[in-house]
């Protein structure tokens, strides 16, 4: 005998109990997935790499973004670092045609004497401002550095001030220079973040002075000595910048390397040993570039919005960018970049290619990384005075009713 059918309602309300019961004992594992998909597409960023230093930050060149940094802001004894400042403004002397690789600088007692490391340059000598320079950066010749100062300033005393007249147009707020060699001095110091800024200022500003920090060898009166940057030998996208060493220093190494679009600075101050300072440098280069990048989501002269003009003999301008925007952002990060454009409510006529008439905003997660402005791309003459005035009349009724 087969028992009665149920109501056909009462076979879809059951139907439907159970499908509610089933979504519910699986929506907890429904919530799970969506919020693992959520944060499937966050990009992940590891904690940068501790090191054993007193002071130390890694910074993209071209954008000037700081990557890590640990007491970057401390006043530290710079030792040899400071003969890069040496070669900054003797490069500066020579762009400005005062100086001339060819020209001979004779050779002081001073420059003789001095301890330390030397280029081995002889006392009333006449040598090439050129072979100098390698004489600093290369060999970080203590002699070549005095005779440098000597040559430009008159003593390595009015050097220092022109040293420290530099490290102001270049914002080393906390940097203070006694010699042009780094001898120490409890006077003589600076920070890793200036650090970082003159190395930039270096590589941006004098490029062809910059090749010679990647030569790994300079001979001069018999004399083979190798750089003492052993990062030259270890990594080949390495070319620079210089090392230093003394006591009361560490050993400190402020090193840059180039991989495809990329370029990084990273400043170390204070280790135990030459193997240290180049080992704690490779820890922050290869962090930069395993886990950063360079982009750039608007080119220099990129129309990004037309907008309205009032009283011009045309009612329309371009809007767009003077300089490339580039970026240093978390690698994988660009599709979250936010941009944001803030225009001036009313534009009139006459209007001048570059005129400021907005502002680009830029954020990634809430991090504002871009406030730049929105220029005219074009110039708008005004309109005759009845065009003008007809389009005052409908400019005051907009704004009257709230429509602009």
């Amino acid at each position: 005998m087969h028992s009665p059918d149920l109501p056909k309602t009462s076979q879809q309300s059951g139907n439907l109990n159970n499908m509610l019961k089933r979504f519910f004992q699986f929506l907890p594992l429904l919530l799970v997935m969506v919020a693992g998909i959520a944060h499937s597409k966050a990009v992940l960023i590891p904690a940068a790499p501790q090191l054993s230093s007193s002071a130390y930050i890694l910074i993209d060149a071209d954008t000037g973004k700081v990557i890590v940094e640990h007491n970057a802001d401390e006043q530290l004894p710079p030792a040899s670092l400071t003969k890069m400042m040496t070669i900054y403004v003797v490069a500066g002397e020579m762009d400005r045609g005062n100086l001339k690789g060819e020209d001979l600088v004779t050779i002081s007692e001073k420059a003789w004497r001095k301890g330390g490391s030397k280029m081995f340059v002889e006392v009333n000598t006449k040598v090439p401002v050129i072979d100098l320079i390698r004489g600093v950066v290369i060999q970080s010749g203590n002699d070549a550095s005095i005779a440098l100062a000597e040559h430009v300033a008159g003593s390595e005393d009015a050097f220092a001030d022109v040293m420290n007249q530099q490290a102001v147009l270049l914002g080393m707020e906390n940097t203070f220079y006694r010699n042009a060699t780094g001898w120490p001095d409890p006077e003589h110091l600076t920070t890793a973040r200036d650090l970082s800024l003159l190395a930039r200022s270096l590589i941006m500003d004098y490029p062809e002075h910059y090749s010679i920090y990647s030569e790994k060898y300079f001979t001069y009166n018999e004399i083979r000595q190798p750089n003492r940057n052993r990062l030259l030998w270890r990594d080949n996208s390495v070319d620079g910048v210089k090392t230093g060493h003394t006591e009361e220093a560490g050993y400190c190494l402020v090193s840059s390397a180039k991989k495809n679009n990329m370029r990084l600075i990273s400043v170390v101050m204070g280790t135990k040993s030459e193997d240290a300072r180049a080992a704690e440098s490779q820890k922050l280069l290869a962090y930069g570039f395993r886990y950063y990048e360079n982009v750039e989501p608007y080119g220099a002269g990129a129309v990004l919005k037309q907008t309205r003009v009032w009283g011009g003999l045309v009612d329309q301008v371009n809007l767009g960018l003077t300089d490339k925007i580039n970026l240093t952002i978390p690698r994988g990060s660009q599709s979250e970049l936010q941009a944001q454009m803030e225009v001036n409510k009313v534009i009139k006529a006459p209007i001048k290619q570059g005129d400021e008439l907005g502002r680009l905003v830029i954020s990634l997660n809430g991090e504002e990384l871009v406030n730049e402005p929105l220029v005219a791309m074009g110039s708008v003459e005004q309109a005759g005075f009845f065009a003008r005035l007809w389009d005052a009349i409908k400019l005051f009724f907009l704004e009257m009713f709230g429509k602009v």
